[in-house]
């Protein structure tokens, strides 16, 4: 799955040469070989390749916003690329929380952080069911969002989100 991803954010990017990956390990960690030494671990390579384009702006334009970015993709390290079946349900709701009064998830543009916790977060969201979506609208609202800016998508199927919620608190 990560090589997928960072052969979208390199496409994202607008970067020409492709790059050569392998993965180290059970965990199937990626590397990239055309460094030396070599770069290892999504989050390494993917800062990288931000560095590389001269997107900068994606690892935050203020030293606030870049410790948000930093935090975001720790969080897609310890957070989601472990997460267990209970773990889900608290995911999506510190992220709605977190979400509530905010369009990305650093600053006021999108940020690698919000790539790559949208890479992360598809599969939870791809297989939650309308209510559960309902339930979390403020990630699901973000979700959306980022699936439709473009370039990010690219080798995901989009996730189908209703605009119109159901279930309201006056509905009897």
């Amino acid at each position: 799955m990560a090589l997928r991803e960072l052969a979208s954010l390199e496409k994202y990017l607008g970067l020409k040469k492709p790059n050569k990956y392998s993965t180290q390990g059970d965990k199937k960690i990626p590397v990239l070989q055309n460094n030396s030494p070599p770069l290892v671990g999504l989050v390494t390579i993917a800062c990288h390749l931000v560095k590389e384009s001269n997107h900068q702006e994606l690892l935050g334009d203020t030293a606030d916003s870049r410790a948000v970015v930093q935090q975001w993709l720790e969080y897609r390290l310890t957070r989601l690329d472990i997460y267990t079946k209970e773990d889900i349900k608290t995911v999506l709701k510190d992220l709605n929380l977190y979400l509530q009064d905010k369009v990305f998830l650093a600053g006021n543009h999108v940020t690698l952080a919000d790539i790559l916790i949208y890479y992360g977060l598809h599969p939870i969201i791809v297989d939650l069911a309308v209510q559960e979506k309902e339930e979390y609208v403020n990630v699901t609202r973000w979700f959306d969002h980022i699936q439709h800016h473009p370039g990010i998508r690219h080798h995901l199927p989009p996730v189908v989100v209703l605009r119109n919620r159901i279930y309201t608190s006056r509905h009897r």
